[in-house]
């Protein structure tokens, strides 16, 4: 049997309360997510999440290792995740024209088409399973608390 130590900080039951149901709730609602997606659109959520990044990319690509920065993956998870989508036609990898050492991913015509088909599904699952349950001032909490928690756990990277 392990000992315990006294010099932790144990989670009080408010603390307690509030990461629990944040584990259970993000897990929850990225599964309905991707559900409706895939039900709908026949698209993962994580798919959808790699086209809307590339989307918002002014050129429409996105070397591999800041995508998969972007979306807290691992380079091999991001680039088996990119294979399948490039057999779907939503990507394609290229080289990157600025680093010919580097590899970029690109959205395709056919995954710009699937993104603009899927994105009204997806906004609404949002909307109606979490940002319309908050008021403006818990919106406001959460992404402040939010922001600054990725902001720590992306200087522990660095």
């Amino acid at each position: 049997m392990s000992e315990v130590s006294d010099d932790v900080r144990w989670l009080s039951e408010r603390e307690m309360l509030a990461w629990r149901s944040y584990v259970v709730a993000t897990l929850m609602l990225r599964h309905r997510l991707h559900r409706e997606l895939t039900d709908q659109h026949d698209i993962s959520l994580t798919d959808y999440e790699v086209l809307v990044c590339l989307s918002m990319s002014e050129d429409k690509r996105i070397r591999m290792t800041e995508l998969a920065s972007m979306l807290g993956s691992t380079k091999s998870r991001l680039s088996h995740q990119v294979g399948r989508m490039e057999a779907a036609g939503l990507v394609r990898r290229a080289q990157d024209p600025e680093d010919r050492r580097g590899v970029v991913a690109e959205l395709t015509p056919a995954g710009e088409r699937r993104l603009d088909e899927s994105a009204p599904t997806h906004v609404t699952g949002v909307r109606g399973h979490l940002i319309d349950l908050l008021t403006p001032d818990e919106q406001r909490a959460m992404g402040q608390a939010f922001s600054r928690v990725l902001a720590h756990l992306t200087e522990d990277e660095g």
